[in-house]
């Protein structure tokens, strides 16, 4: 996590009250904005997404209910994290995340 917290209240806490599907689905939205921050070439608009979704994931991986699920989390942060390396044309296609943070979402809303 960064020195100052840009999610003040939810890493004092109130992270560990949601579920699963509702961190991870707030992490997607993070993702979702640097990866349109990336596209739209606006490297420090990027940044800033990046690293407020870094300390969403960090903080899901920090949950303790998920220590069944750490290793799909920390791979996860693993992958999310090739958004930041520069476009090397003989590197695999960063996977289609959006899709993948599309279903914790859904499946957030729906247990509301």
């Amino acid at each position: 996590m960064t020195a100052q917290s840009a999610h003040p209240d939810l890493a004092q806490g109130r992270w560990f009250t949601l579920t699963l599907p509702e961190q991870l689905g707030n992490v997607g939205s993070e993702y979702g904005r640097a990866l349109s921050w990336k596209e739209k070439g606006q490297p420090q608009l990027m940044q800033k997404a990046f690293d407020r979704m870094l300390e969403l994931l960090d903080l899901t991986i920090q949950d303790p209910r998920w220590k069944h699920r750490l290793k799909e989390i920390v791979r996860l942060r693993e992958e999310v994290c090739r958004l930041q390396e520069p476009g090397d044309p003989s590197a695999p296609p960063l996977p289609d995340l959006k899709k993948y943070f599309l279903q914790f979402a859904t499946l957030s809303r729906k247990s509301r």
